[in-house]
C-alpha cells in the first residue's frame, strides 16, 4: 500500500499517525477531522532553516496554506514569521504571539483598513504591487507622520511549468510589476513618495513547482534588477524570494529545500538579508483528512464509495483536479480481498464534488474509515459551509499525544452570524 505522508505508517494493520492511532482519534472526535503532525511541521521548518547555513535570512511561513494559529504558535518557536495577505491573515498572526518584526505583506487588493492595520502594527515590511496602491500608502504614512519600509513585488515573467490556477509569476498575471517596467517604478517612487524608503523586492512566481530551473530564472532576473536599482543610489537590504516549492503527492520528485536555497544563494547578494515564505512545503505533507465510508454504489461501469467528507472539506480535487493519495485506516482484515476501481464522492449536490476518481481499493466496508493524505496545506483554510456543511475540527498529533486545535462546527454555528432569526 502506497503511503507518501512520512509520519503515517501501518502497524499491525492500523494506521497510525507519529505514534498515535488514528481510530483513537476518530473515536474521540468523529468525521471528518483534519489531523496533523506537530513533528512533520517542525522538521519541514528546520530543514529551510538549516539550508541557510550562515546568511542572513528570515523564514516567514506562507500561512495561507494554513492559518490555524496553533501551527502559527509552532512556526513562532521556531524563530519563523509569517507572509500574510490579509488583514485577516494579519490579526491571526498577531494574535498567535508572531513578532510584527516577522511579518511580510504582500496582495494586489489591500484595502485602505488592511493598510492601516499594518502601519499601525509596525510589520516589517509591506510588498507593493501597483502605483495606485502606493499612492494610498504613501498618503497614509504622511498622515500617520511616519516613513514606511516597503519592498516592490516584481513579476519576472517565467513559466512556472505547474497550474495556471496557481502560477503568479508569468507574464499576465495580476501579481507584482512587470520586470521590464521595474526601474521606471523605481524612480516613480524615488520622485514622488518621500514617505515610503524602499529596502526590498520580493517575487513569489506561484505553488507547487518541482524544478529548480524557475526558481533559478526568476532569482537570476531580480538579482539584476537589484543592480540596476543600486545604481539609481538605492541600496536595498531585503530580498524576498517567496516560497512555492512543491511537494510529493503521488510520483512527484521535487528539489528539497537544501538544494532550492543553496542554488539561489549562488547568485544573491551577500549583504542582502534574504526572506523566504515557504507554505506548502511545510504543512503539506503533514497532515490528513479522515473520512468514513457511508456507502457502496455500482453502476454499469462505475463503483463509488460515498464517504462523509465532501468538496467543501477539501475543494483541490474539484478545484484543481488535484491529486492526493487515499488508504484505508484499517488494512489487516481485508487487505486480501479483491480490488476494484473506485470513485471516492461526498454528499454534496454536485457531481464535482469528488476527493479521488478510479483509486484502486480492496472493498473497504461501511463506516470503515478512508484517509486522504499530504491534506495539511490549501485544506481546512479552503473549506466552507456551502450545502450547509458543518466545517471539521482539527487535531494536533505530537508522537503519543493528540490535541484538538480546532472545534468541529455544530448546526447553531451555520446561523450564528444571520440577522433576525
Amino acid at each position: 500500500m502506497l503511503i507518501v505522508t512520512p509520519k503515517l505508517k501501518y502497524i499491525n494493520g492500523q494506521l497510525y499517525l507519529e505514534e498515535v492511532e488514528v481510530k483513537k482519534i476518530i473515536e474521540k472526535f468523529s468525521t471528518p477531522i483534519y489531523v496533523y503532525s506537530k513533528n512533520q511541521i517542525i522538521e519541514n521548518f528546520k530543514e529551510y532553516k538549516e539550508a541557510f547555513g550562515d546568511r542572513s535570512h528570515l523564514i516567514c511561513y506562507a500561512m495561507k496554506a494554513n492559518s490555524n494559529c496553533e501551527i502559527l504558535r509552532i512556526i513562532k518557536e521556531l524563530s519563523g514569521g509569517v507572509d500574510v495577505t490579509t488583514g485577516g491573515e494579519l490579526f491571526r498572526a498577531l494574535k498567535a504571539g508572531i513578532s510584527p518584526k516577522k511579518i511580510v505583506y504582500a496582495g494586489v487588493g489591500k484595502t485602505k483598513e488592511e493598510l492601516l492595520y499594518a502601519i499601525e502594527n509596525k510589520i516589517l515590511l509591506l510588498n507593493i504591487e501597483s502605483a495606485d496602491e502606493t499612492k494610498l500608502l504613501n498618503y497614509l504614512a504622511n498622515t500617520k507622520k511616519t516613513k514606511l519600509n516597503i519592498a516592490i513585488r516584481i513579476n519576472p515573467e517565467v513559466n512556472t511549468h505547474t497550474l495556471s490556477y496557481i502560477s503568479t509569476g508569468e507574464e499576465g498575471t495580476k501579481f507584482g510589476i512587470p520586470i521590464s517596467e521595474a526601474v521606471d517604478f523605481v524612480k516613480y517612487i524615488i520622485k514622488n513618495c518621500k514617505n515610503l524608503k524602499l529596502v526590498g523586492l520580493h517575487f513569489h512566481i506561484g505553488s507547487q513547482i518541482c524544478t529548480l530551473q524557475p526558481f533559478i530564472e526568476a532569482t537570476k532576473k531580480v538579482c539584476n534588477l537589484v543592480r540596476k536599482i543600486n545604481l539609481l543610489g538605492i541600496r536595498l537590504k531585503y530580498l524576498d524570494i517567496g516560497g512555492g516549492l512543491g511537494i510529493r503527492y503521488k510520483n512527484e520528485n521535487p528539489p528539497t529545500a537544501k538544494q532550492l536555497i543553496k542554488n539561489l544563494l549562488k547568485y544573491i547578494p551577500k549583504d542582502l538579508t534574504v526572506i523566504c515564505e515557504p507554505g506548502r512545503y511545510i504543512v503539506g505533507n503533514a497532515g490528513i483528512l479522515v473520512s468514513k465510508v457511508l456507502y457502496h454504489k455500482s453502476l454499469k461501469n462505475k463503483n463509488f464509495l460515498i464517504v462523509d467528507a465532501s468538496m467543501t472539506d477539501l475543494i483541490r480535487p474539484s478545484f484543481y483536479g488535484a491529486y492526493h493519495n487515499i488508504i484505508p485506516v484499517k488494512l489487516s482484515d481485508y487487505e486480501r480481498l479483491p480490488k476494484k476501481y473506485y470513485d471516492i464522492v461526498g454528499p454534496v449536490c454536485e457531481t464535482s464534488d469528488f476527493l479521488g476518481k478510479k483509486r484502486k481499493l480492496p472493498d473497504i466496508p461501511n463506516n470503515e474509515y478512508l484517509v486522504v493524505e499530504t491534506a495539511g496545506a490549501y485544506g481546512f483554510v479552503m473549506s466552507s459551509n456551502y450545502n450547509s456543511r458543518l466545517r471539521p475540527a482539527e487535531v494536533m498529533v505530537d508522537k503519543d499525544k493528540f490535541y484538538l486545535i480546532r472545534k468541529a462546527e455544530n448546526y447553531e454555528d451555520l446561523i450564528r452570524k444571520e440577522c433576525k432569526i
